[in-house]
């Protein structure tokens, strides 16, 4: 039984998604800033960088327009404040329809439509219209004939769950069973499309972070945590909460049915008390995420579902409300400059690694953090001994880094100078190596403290130039 329905997820996964080996990566481009690049070279941006999926949170006309015959699939959103009308009217639905989808489809390669976004936590409780609204905006494309073509969904947060740990007792909060969870999923079943979920392990970590592992939460190497009630064992956070998820699921017999992450993401920024919130973190998080999907395989529960995941999200968004770290989930500057390094794509996998995801200049934020990364304290992996050392990558890069990691960085750099232990060999690559290490291990040997424009490298075994020890801690 296990195996067919294993069967079955994967042979529907594929079916919606055409993919072949891996998963599918995606992204939200949210657009509540006002500092934002328009629409049309938001889409160049997204070609330049191999990205194929994209989820808006409305149908804005100058959007729609620029993604039309980009290639780019599109999600669209149903925002919740028109719950209300789709739900009261077919003719409603209808007309929505008409004008922000049969208007551009196919030239704009629209592929689900998101009705509402986190219906149960919205504080003007539109949660009984959902069904209603959905079930109206399908019977729409099934009017224009667009119903094969585009799924309906509605995008649920990790709140909607009554249990989720363990993942093996991930049960949805009684109150929404019967009312809307058992009703949508009959209606993803007949229709063949399939849940959307929002998942941000870094919430459960700031929340946790006494108990929650921050290797666990960031695809890091470590123990892993046993779940006795289904006899797996699992590595990463992520992982953790989606099969909370196909448990709750499971628990109500809709197990045929497929996932998508909608929302996913961490903070390159935060307040003083959002632990976690850092562009190392961020980094480390994204990166091992597109890494961990791209390369295949599903959660402990469901192997060979590989899962689309949407990173949240495309830009810094300066006009949210909130604690800092909601204006802070881009994975780009308004100036289109990467807040950091992570691959999108599987080719941007052959060379990636995880000390590669840092911080890198030419950004709208600090500076210094915007070239070498300041991680915080406790972001380090603390297993083993390791050293950063300068690459041979030119007298300017190296002087960047030096000047950085004895100035603004706060390295320990009096052995390097004139007449100190570590001034001989007085070269720049010595000086620069002892000045990073002295950072990186400031950091507590944090991934990504040894990067410096991508002028330095971790090392195994201790460095030596001339008679100079390195340290290995502070």
């Amino acid at each position: 039984m296990a195996t067919h329905l294993f069967c079955s997820i994967c042979v529907l996964v594929l079916a919606i998604f055409s993919l072949a080996d891996g998963g599918s990566i995606g992204i939200n481009y949210g657009r509540i800033g006002g500092d934002l690049p328009s629409a049309s070279k938001v889409v160049k941006l997204l070609k330049s960088q191999g990205i194929g999926r994209v989820k808006v949170y409305d149908t804005d006309p100058s959007v729609l327009r620029s993604l039309s015959g980009s290639g780019i699939k599109v999600t669209v959103n149903l925002p919740n404040e028109l719950l209300y009308a789709a739900a009261r009217k077919q003719s409603f639905a209808n007309k929505w329809v008409q004008r922000n989808i049969k208007a551009y489809y196919p030239r704009t390669q629209i592929e689900a439509i998101a009705v509402g976004n986190e219906v149960f936590v919205d504080p003007k409780n539109t949660t009984g219209f959902l069904i209603t609204a959905i079930k109206n905006i399908h019977q729409a494309l099934v009017k224009y004939k667009l119903d094969s073509d585009i799924k309906l969904s509605s995008p649920v947060a990790l709140s909607a769950l009554q249990n989720s740990y363990p993942s093996s007792a991930g049960s949805f909060r009684p109150e929404l069973i019967e009312s809307v969870f058992k009703p949508m999923f009959e209606f993803l079943r007949e229709t063949g499309s399939y849940l959307m979920v929002n998942a941000y392990p870094f919430f459960a970590y700031e929340a946790n972070s006494d108990v929650i592992s921050l290797d666990y939460s960031l695809f890091r190497e470590n123990p892993g945590v046993p779940d006795a009630g289904n006899g797996l064992r699992y590595f990463n956070l992520f992982d953790a909460q989606i099969d909370a998820v196909f448990a709750a699921m499971s628990a109500l017999k809709y197990d045929d049915i497929p996932l998508v992450v909608s929302e996913t993401g961490w903070p390159s920024k935060g307040d003083e008390n959002e632990i976690g919130a850092s562009v190392v973190n961020a980094a480390a998080y994204n990166g091992n995420l597109v890494k961990r999907i791209l390369t295949g395989g599903g959660t402990p529960l469901r192997p060979k579902a590989n899962l689309t995941v949407f990173l949240f999200a495309l830009f810094n968004e300066n006009k949210k409300t909130g604690p800092a770290s909601e204006r802070n989930y881009g994975l780009f500057y308004p100036n289109m400059e990467k807040v950091y390094e992570i691959p999108f794509t599987v080719d941007d996998l052959k060379n990636y690694r995880e000390d590669d995801s840092s911080p890198v200049s030419g950004g709208g934020g600090d500076a210094a953090q915007a070239r070498f990364s300041t991680p915080v304290a406790g972001d380090g992996n603390g297993s083993g001994f390791s050293w950063c050392v300068a690459r041979d990558v030119g007298k300017d890069k190296l002087q960047s880094g030096l000047d950085f990691a004895c100035g603004e960085g706060g390295a320990d750099c009096r052995s390097i100078q004139p007449g100190s232990t570590c001034y001989d060999p007085n070269t720049l690559q010595a000086h620069a190596s002892f000045a990073f290490n002295s950072y990186y291990q400031k950091m507590r040997r944090a991934s990504g403290a040894c990067y410096f424009g991508g002028a330095a490298y971790v090392v195994t075994q201790p460095p030596k130039f001339g008679k100079c020890e390195f340290p290995t801690g502070y």
